[in-house]
């Protein structure tokens, strides 16, 4: 009997340190593939929807798109016999998604928290508890709620001179786990609102009282620094086998009607119900209070694009001439350091149908006037692993679009 106890006590050790191991993508392939009929559509939504291996990294909803899958080694005969036996066009983007991985972050990190590295979700609670202890007159710590697992959901509220009355600006990151420069890009902003020294940057930071959330799928996040570098969703189980919902498709906006899959083992599982997620539920009753919101700026990657609603259908919103009459500003002042190129127009035309989502949520709700998504570096070397090199100028560039953005809002009356 003694024997047989200490078997299972090995088993289930062994077991746990198995568990206990990082994903690893070593020769994982991504491919670029384009739909040009009905037959590839409906073969590309079946393997979306239920995976059978594959990782769809853009969701297919319409012929004459391109659509990006991630193929792990052990598929590459099947997908070849799939490319040929459906006559696809393909290309091969990335022959070894680990090596980008393991590239992602400097060899010779900073203990500094700078950004010339990203942060764990550790780094990032602790900068934030800093700099309200530093700065206690102009920041406020802001606890939105708590994760399925139990983190806080945590930001702060930046109101320079502590005034009141002031119009509110939203800056959300890191919806999805694995968008790391999302995370980056809110932290970096939230610096140079404190730290510029620009008479004008000054004058745009006390104009607003800024609400900046670095991480709302914290369980995600910090899941994707331990375990899994490209998790996406939320943590919540689903069954024996299926955890996380997309938590960008929970809201309750047209809830599980495009761009999701009813398959919980999905990344784009929109859950069983809306705001069936404490992230997502939290997180929308706390926009839902806040009394002056004029701003709404959620930060994504990748593929270079400002986006504005609607995801769940390609008619245009009321004031969409407006906001993108600002956006082509915004996106020209975006290319002037690094010649970067955004596309502009809604989520539903020139990225893909995506309902549920907060912004289609917040604006379909509560018609916040100035509202758009960035889809962040790069359109497609790096994806969702973009090095840690370039953080800086992708910080810088977007700064530069987010401030051309608040500035002609502000002409107009509308924030």
């Amino acid at each position: 009997m003694e024997l047989r106890y200490l078997l299972l006590a090995i088993l289930v050790l062994s077991f746990s340190v198995n568990c206990a191991e990082k994903a690893r993508y070593d020769n994982y392939r991504i491919y670029e593939i384009i739909i040009e009929n009905d037959e590839q559509l409906e073969l590309l939504k079946d393997i979306e929807n239920n995976s059978y291996g594959y990782e769809v990294m853009r969701f297919p909803n319409s012929i004459d798109k391109k659509v990006e899958i991630l193929v792990p080694p052990h598929k590459l005969g099947e997908f070849s016999e799939i490319i040929e036996n459906f006559q696809f066009k393909s290309q091969l983007l990335m022959n070894n998604l680990q090596e980008i991985i393991d590239n992602e972050q400097p060899k010779e990190r900073s203990s500094r928290l700078d950004w010339t590295r990203y942060w764990t979700l550790t780094e990032i609670t602790s900068w934030l508890k800093q700099l309200v202890a530093n700065q206690p007159d102009d920041l406020q710590m802001i606890n939105i709620g708590t994760s399925h697992e139990g983190r806080p959901i945590l930001g702060v509220k930046l109101n320079i001179g502590n005034g009141t009355g002031k119009k509110q600006i939203i800056l959300e990151g890191t919806m999805h786990a694995r968008e790391w420069i999302s995370t980056a890009t809110v932290t970096w902003i939230l610096n140079e609102l404190l730290t510029s020294e620009i008479p004008e940057i000054k004058v745009l930071a006390a104009n607003y009282e800024w609400i900046i959330l670095p991480v709302i799928n914290v369980d995600g996040y910090e899941y994707s620094w331990t375990s899994d570098r490209m998790w996406r969703k939320t943590r919540q189980r689903f069954g024996r086998l299926c955890v996380g919902v997309d938590p960008n498709r929970n809201f309750d906006n047209f809830f599980n009607q495009a761009g999701t899959s009813p398959n919980p083992c999905r990344n784009t599982y929109a859950g069983p119900f809306p705001f069936s997620e404490p992230e997502t539920k939290q997180y929308s009753e706390f926009m839902a209070n806040l009394p002056n919101l004029a701003g709404y700026f959620s930060f994504h990657s990748f593929g270079q694009m400002l986006l504005l609603p609607y995801g769940y259908t390609q008619e245009l919103l009321d004031n969409y001439d407006e906001l993108y009459e600002i956006g082509q500003k915004a996106v020209a002042a975006l290319r002037v350091r690094y010649r970067t190129r955004y596309r502009l127009g809604s989520i539903a035309n020139v990225l893909y149908y995506a309902t549920g989502n907060s912004l289609d949520w917040l604006k379909y709700n509560y018609q916040t006037n100035v509202t758009y998504v960035y889809e962040l570096r790069d359109r497609g070397l790096n994806r969702f692993i973009l090095p840690a090199s370039q953080i800086i100028p992708n910080c810088l560039e977007v700064f530069d679009s987010l401030f051309v953005i608040l500035t002609e809002a502000q002409k107009k009356g509308i924030a």
